[in-house]
């Protein structure tokens, strides 16, 4: 075996090493890459000139990358509808109205993490959340813990794959990334772009087949263990008010929901400004929920902002021109009365979120979620270019030839390819954030597997998909460890793993099914984009 592929190998155990010693993630990536760069050019198998190519690099890969600016914004729209307890509200509204059914506690988490995922898409704040309000409800309703753990679980990890998802961001931007250089290694320099929207009408379809799945299994265990998961009693339910309430709670997310991802399904907006409009839509939600009864100033901003999307959709809106034709001039009339209006319900819903309190420390809801923000977008960020460090010199010591080499020479052609990466990955998972595993193991694998043919946005799905599996399983999987943070006394650790293996089966059966039928994901984005 050659040197560089010794030092390839090397590089890559010691940085999981360093990984699980605890050790900064941003400055395991960079500090591994530069100490075998080091070696590397010692042993003359290294040229540290390019090194030189690295600031623009990170410059065109990250700094001027628009798709990435949807990162903070959808790290935004989530934390504001957690802090600002839409989340707690929807929870505890979908309990009330599942909750006379047997199972359906159950079934209420299942259909709350898929919303809370498609309007929030991070999956610790998820399973957090709703292992804080859900659980102790479930088991003081006579649920099984495995159950009601298995539940959580399970409906939080489901931010990975339902889009709008951080993860999905991330994977779309390095998949389109990988893909440009697979088709530019065959000699096709004008391919076809892969997007971070076709990524998110592809994950769609498995996202919602994979919550269908967990309701079926939810409603199976109350025909069959009605003891282990009991209904609420008719007379503890509030009729009266369950109508409006379920209206108040549920309306507002969905009609968010709808806004963000039908303007990227019909190719009104980018998924960038597809987020844009989720963080302001988060914001006036969070602004009315604090003070429901003065709801004037959001509904005039949320008129504002669905009549800003249809105008410059369909009438050009440009003012730097000699000739306006007059429904053009109406149409920019009607955007700037409509950007009056969006202003003044936003105004009013940032001085509501500020002037509001968290209930356990008295922060203000604004500032706490500015500062989980930038904490979290600084991460990912930060990351990144660790990781840019450490894929030059993997690259630079011929890394990139010794994975195509390993997976063209495995039996089973692509399959067998395929069927590695994906083992690889899981168990990268039990140890490795998605982030990581994203932006240092993607950028490698990928151009080889799709050099093998494969479809780029079906390879996406597959890998979100299998990821999340992962940070399902036990023993290491990150959601049982953020259940066991916040679970009560009573929960055991073997209650959560025993409860996550039955979903962990059913993750397997989405994936199988996936691999069996690509068309699952492949064929809307067929059907939308062309």
């Amino acid at each position: 075996m050659a040197t560089q592929e010794i030092l390839d190998i090397l590089m890559f155990v010691t940085v999981c090493v360093f990984l699980l010693a605890g050790f900064p993630v941003a400055f395991t990536l960079a500090g591994t890459g530069l100490l075998f760069a080091a070696i590397g050019s010692g042993l003359g198998v290294f040229d540290f000139s390019l090194f030189g190519a690295l600031p623009s690099r990170i410059y065109g890969n990250s700094m001027t990358n628009e798709v990435l600016i949807a990162v903070p914004l959808f790290v935004f729209m989530g934390v504001m509808l957690e802090r600002s307890k839409v989340a707690e509200e929807l929870l505890d509204t979908m309990g009330m109205l599942f909750g006379p059914l047997r199972g359906g506690l159950g079934i209420s988490v299942s259909v709350v993490g898929a919303l809370l995922a498609a309007s929030t898409g991070i999956v610790g704040a998820t399973v957090v959340t709703m292992g804080l309000l859900s659980l102790p409800t479930m088991l003081r309703r006579g649920y099984a813990p495995p159950l009601a753990c298995g539940s959580i679980c399970a409906a939080g990890t489901l931010g990975q794959i339902i889009p709008p998802s951080i993860v999905l961001v991330l994977l779309g931007d390095q998949i389109s990334n990988a893909y440009v250089d697979a088709q530019r290694e065959l000699g096709n320099w004008s391919p076809e772009p892969v997007s971070v929207g076709d990524l998110f009408a592809g994950a769609l379809f498995p996202g919602l087949i994979l919550v269908g799945m967990y309701i079926g299994y939810q409603v199976i265990v109350a025909a069959l263990r009605p003891n282990a998961s009991p209904a609420i009693p008719q007379a503890e339910i509030d009729a009266g008010n369950l109508g409006r309430r379920v209206a108040n709670a549920l309306v507002p997310p969905v009609v968010l929901i709808i806004a963000v991802l039908g303007s990227i399904l019909a190719g009104v907006a980018t998924p960038t400004e597809a987020a844009a409009v989720g963080a302001v839509g988060s914001l006036l939600l969070a602004g009315h929920r604090i003070e429901a009864a003065s709801s004037r100033p959001i509904l005039v901003a949320a008129a504002s902002l669905v009549i800003m999307l249809i105008v410059s959709n369909t009438l050009d809106l440009r003012v730097a021109r000699t000739e306006i034709p007059a429904h053009d001039m109406a149409g920019i009339v009607i955007a700037a009365v409509c950007t009056v209006g969006l202003g003044w319900g936003i105004l009013v819903s940032l001085f509501r979120t500020y002037r509001a309190r968290m209930a356990h420390d008295g922060t203000r809801v604004l500032s706490e979620v500015a500062r989980s923000t930038m904490q979290i977008s600084a991460m990912v960020f930060v990351i990144l270019i660790g990781a840019s460090v450490f894929s030059l010199v993997f690259r630079g010591l011929g890394g990139d030839d010794l994975v195509h080499a390993a997976l063209s020479d495995l039996p089973g052609g692509v399959i067998g390819a395929m069927i590695v990466v994906m083992l690889v990955m899981f168990v990268l998972g039990f140890f490795l954030d998605f982030i990581e595993i994203t932006f240092v193991v993607v950028p490698i694998v990928a151009p080889v597997l799709l050099l093998m043919d494969l479809n780029p946005v079906w390879l996406g799905v597959m890998m979100a998909l299998n990821l999340q599996t992962s940070f399902l399983t036990p023993p290491f999987g990150f959601s049982l460890f953020y259940l066991r943070g916040v679970a009560p006394a009573q929960v055991t650790t073997m209650h959560i793993y025993q409860g996550v293996a039955p979903f962990v089966l059913i993750q397997v059966i989405a994936l199988v099914l996936l691999a069996l039928y690509p068309a699952i994901a492949t064929w809307l984005p067929g059907v939308v984009f062309g």
